[in-house]
């Protein structure tokens, strides 16, 4: 069905209005949309009227396109079109298409609009729409507060959202700073601890207390000081003098640790103290050294910077106290040592001289530890011409060593006088050293020469075997069966042993330090100690045996340092001519 209208003025178009709202209601279609398509035909037709002219109004029904989602379904079709004369002719037509299911029903739709009472219901279906139209968008707008409403409390939830992510945020930056804080203060304690440790290490591997003095500021320097100054005591009682600081004098007289600057230092276990007049700009931290009797000295310390951080003072302190600890026991065992050894040079007698035989001996003590005390070496004459030369070793160390082997080298001489071939001589000392002292054990070599007899007579107890060098220059080591160690719980009777003895022949006696390496053992010395012998000549021996003893020393003792006493005697049969 096809409906045209001509429209030129005002009448018109509210005719053409009305027309086209009946039969979209005759059609079916849906009241909103019958009211859209009212509302812009009205907007349409104001603006044609705007531009003058006849226009053409033309309603269509008809079936929908198969490509839309209502295919098949009716649709009612307005084209408005200028006409040839008016002012927009040429213009594209106006065109809206709205579904009416109820396309083919036969509706009274061409009923006159010039009917009072048609006019009348088209206005009342026309308001019935509008009110329809209103109802939706008062829907729409109650639906829109709703939405309003509901946005407006989901930005509150957002704000509070973001103000807890907000404090949450700050709570873990608080939360990240502390622990950076916490990690720096550990790493720095563990730095602290680490330098601590490793300076008291080196502090206590010397037992020479001037070498202490000398490493203790290299440890400080730069690192927890500018400057580092040890004064010590050098002799009891005394204190320093006025080229020391006041705060100095303070620290050796209170024992206690002093801070000289123009402000307190708050630093921990110190007392505060005016500036020094030696150095009024500069800072100074004494710290005394601390014994059980009376302070050592006193350390002089300027700050890296501008002050001390206060974990560094009291690291400082406490590595000061414990050098204080390193050089006292320094000292005492340099005072033990040299008792030790002036003890036992004074009992190591010299040797005698007899007709036909030279004797050479050499005692070193340990270059470090207090190991000197236990060696020790004799010579001497027989009432029957016999010459006994002895090298013995006291276990232990120090003067309780010294005195025991003192005992023994007494004893020893003793029993000769008595006579006594070497065997008898060691299994007496065995029972004397095992009454006299069941808790200490010695080992010992004795060798008899004499001038009548072309025999060399010896025993062992414990000790390492004699090298003997003939006069045609091979070497052997008088490894016989030797006793065991003296003094030890058991009875024991030790053995001679005799060798035939040329003149020109050599014999060395020695202790353990001169062959005995902790990283080789004692047998590679022993054949080291051979070898050198052999290789001096009988007449460079006879000439010269001072020498040859400290040719001797020289090859066995040069590859390491001495952890042990070192005693050798050499006994050379001079030759007939």
């Amino acid at each position: 069905m096809t409906r045209t209208w001509e429209i030129t003025d005002t009448t018109d178009a509210a005719r053409a209005r009305i027309t086209t709202a009946r039969l979209a209601t005759a059609y079916g279609v849906p009241p909103l949309e019958r009211a859209r398509l009212v509302a812009s035909l009205g907007a349409q037709l104001r603006l044609c009227l705007t531009k003058g002219g006849t226009w053409r109004l033309t309603l269509e029904t008809g079936t929908a396109s198969r490509a839309t989602p209502e295919a098949g379904e009716g649709v009612l079709h307005a084209v408005l079109t200028p006409s040839r004369d008016a002012a927009a002719a040429g213009q594209p037509p106006w065109r809206v298409t709205v579904p009416c299911p109820e396309a083919f029903a036969t509706a009274d739709a061409d009923a006159s609009v010039d009917d009072p009472a048609a006019l009348a219901e088209a206005l009342l279906g026309a308001d019935e729409d509008t009110a329809l139209v209103l109802d939706r968008l008062s829907e729409q707008e109650d639906l829109v507060v709703f939405h309003r409403e509901e946005l407006h409390q989901t930005n509150q939830g957002v704000v509070a959202l973001h103000a807890e992510l907000d404090a949450a945020g700050r709570a873990q930056r608080e939360a990240f700073a502390a622990e950076r804080k916490a990690r720096t203060e550990a790493e720095n304690a563990r730095r602290r601890l680490t330098f601590l440790a490793d300076a008291s290490a080196v502090l206590t591997a010397s037992l020479d207390h001037h070498e202490i003095v000398r490493r203790l500021p290299e440890l400080l320097v730069p690192e927890y000081a500018a400057s580092v100054d040890v004064w010590l005591f050098e002799q009891e009682g005394e204190r320093p003098g006025p080229a020391h600081p006041a705060a100095a004098v303070v620290a050796a007289r209170t024992g206690r640790p002093q801070y000289a600057a123009a402000h307190p230092g708050g630093l921990p276990g110190v007392d505060d103290q005016p500036p020094s007049a030696l150095a009024p700009q500069r800072p100074l931290l004494c710290i005394p050294l601390p014994t059980r009797q009376a302070p050592l000295g006193v350390v002089t310390l300027s700050p890296p910077g501008e002050r001390w951080d206060p974990d560094d003072a009291v690291m400082v302190i406490e590595l000061t106290r414990r050098a204080s600890t390193a050089i006292d026991h320094a000292q005492r065992y340099q005072h033990n040592r040299d008792i030790a050894e002036t003890l036992q040079r004074a009992l190591l007698t010299e040797l005698p001289a007899p007709p036909g035989l030279g004797l050479a001996a050499r005692y070193l003590p340990a270059t470090h530890g207090l190991n000197i005390g236990g060696d020790w070496y004799d010579a001497f004459r027989q009432p029957d011409g016999g010459v006994i030369a002895v090298v013995g070793d006291v276990t232990g160390h120090g003067l309780r060593a010294a005195v025991m082997m003192s005992q023994l080298r007494t004893a020893l001489r003793a029993y000769a006088v008595d006579g006594g071939s070497p065997g008898r001589l060691l299994t007496r000392l065995h029972t004397f050293l095992h009454h006299l002292q069941p808790d200490l054990f010695a080992t010992a070599v004795i060798a008899r020469f004499h001038p009548d007899d072309p025999t060399l007579t010896w025993a062992a107890a414990g000790h390492p075997p004699p090298v003997l060098r003939t006069p045609d220059g091979r070497v052997q080591t008088l490894d016989a069966k030797p006793g065991a160690m003296l003094g030890i719980p058991l009875k024991q009777e030790i053995a001679d042993h005799t060798v035939p003895l040329a003149p020109g022949s050599t014999l060395a006696l020695y202790t353990d330090g001169l062959v005995e390496r902790r990283a080789r053992g004692i047998d590679p010395g022993i054949a080291r100690l051979a070898e050198t012998l052999g290789s001096f000549g009988s007449a460079e021996l006879e000439a010269d045996l001072e020498g040859s003893a400290d040719g001797i020393l020289r090859p066995l003792l040069s590859d390491s340092e001495r952890d042990d006493d070192v005693c050798l005697l050499l006994c050379h049969l001079r030759g007939s001519g």
